[in-house]
């Protein structure tokens, strides 16, 4: 594994600029009752560390940066959160620093669903200020929707990513079982925001008291294994992508 925190800056120099990097981004925020306020950055640091083994030196990853977009779980004590527009500079930032050093392919690799709107963004608007160039392939990936973890298994109860829900409740009982508070009395709470397909504006507390989506009393360690290793699998074959892109296509290389 290739990690920028353990390198020199003349190994960093020696790097092939086509090597794809990495920029893990999540949260720390409320996740109910039962699970730590580190959760997004727990469970995608578990997912970076599975993946970056994997991959073998085939990238560059960054150090996870744990503040993320969370504005609207702010009703609840111990969430961390930077607005949505300083979050897009942020990450604006962050993809500029590495340009500025040469380095074309750029993933910002998602854990945590506020993200993913000021995270879109900031790919475009980047893409927008190269637009003469052909040679960078910036890309915002949220890493559970790069496999259905379904598939195979018949005891997942939801069909996709809550918040402290069976899926992450899972991971965190497979990652640190210490930390989960009690779930057997929790009740589930809704996925729907209400007037679909429509996009409504929301605070979390006006779809849950608790702080929680999705139903956590059906979290095994078993399946927090399962989502791992799946989810992992999706991130792999996805660097892997980015590292075969020719420089120049617009599809990655089993579609070109």
């Amino acid at each position: 594994m290739v990690q920028l925190s353990d390198l020199t800056w003349p190994a960093v120099e020696a790097l092939p600029r086509s090597t794809p990097v990495v920029i893990p981004v999540a949260a720390l925020e409320q996740h109910g009752g039962h699970l730590p306020v580190f959760t997004d950055s727990l469970l995608l640091g578990e997912v970076v560390r599975r993946a970056s083994a994997a991959l073998e030196g085939q990238a560059l990853f960054a150090p996870l940066m744990w503040l993320g977009n969370s504005h609207h779980h702010m009703d609840f004590p111990g969430t961390l959160s930077a607005s949505p527009r300083v979050y897009l500079d942020l990450l604006v930032d962050l993809m500029e620093n590495f340009l500025f050093h040469g380095f074309r392919r750029i993933i910002l690799l998602n854990g945590h669903g506020g993200n993913i709107t000021p995270g879109k963004q900031a790919v475009f608007e980047v893409r927008q200020k190269y637009r003469h160039r052909e040679d960078l392939l910036l890309l915002f990936a949220t890493y559970w929707e790069f496999a259905d973890p379904r598939e195979g298994r018949s005891d997942l109860v939801q069909t996709s990513m809550g918040h402290a829900c069976e899926w992450e409740t899972s991971m965190i009982l497979r990652l640190a079982p210490h930390l989960v508070g009690p779930i057997d009395g929790l009740e589930p709470a809704s996925f729907e925001y209400g007037f679909e397909p429509a996009y409504r504006g929301w605070t979390t507390k006006d779809r849950t008291k608790l702080g929680y989506i999705g139903d956590p009393r059906r979290a095994t360690a078993e399946k927090g294994e399962h989502l791992f290793e799946v989810f992992t699998q999706g991130i792999v074959r996805h660097v892997r992508d980015v590292a075969g892109w020719d420089g120049h296509t617009w599809f990655p290389p089993e579609k070109a």
